[in-house]
């Protein structure tokens, strides 16, 4: 198998079995997010890999459309 990059143009690098680039802000914007609802600590919600923690976000999301569906008149 051959060897990634670890420098890429932009200024994104690589990190061993992870994302390359992924935006700060929807990090954080997800972190937020699942803490929130879930009162779940900051450590615990960053050690998640980040497929797991987009897929509690949309299991969440989904959670509160059922919600916000059946309060509606």
């Amino acid at each position: 198998m051959s060897e990634l990059p670890t420098h890429f143009p932009g200024g994104g690098r690589a990190w061993r079995g992870g994302v390359i680039g992924y935006p700060l802000d929807s990090l954080y914007e997800e972190v937020a997010f699942v803490a929130y609802h879930f009162h779940w600590p900051h450590g615990e919600v960053m050690a998640l890999e980040h497929a797991e923690r987009r897929t509690w976000v949309e299991r969440i999301s989904a959670i509160n459309d059922r919600m916000n569906e059946q309060q509606e008149p």
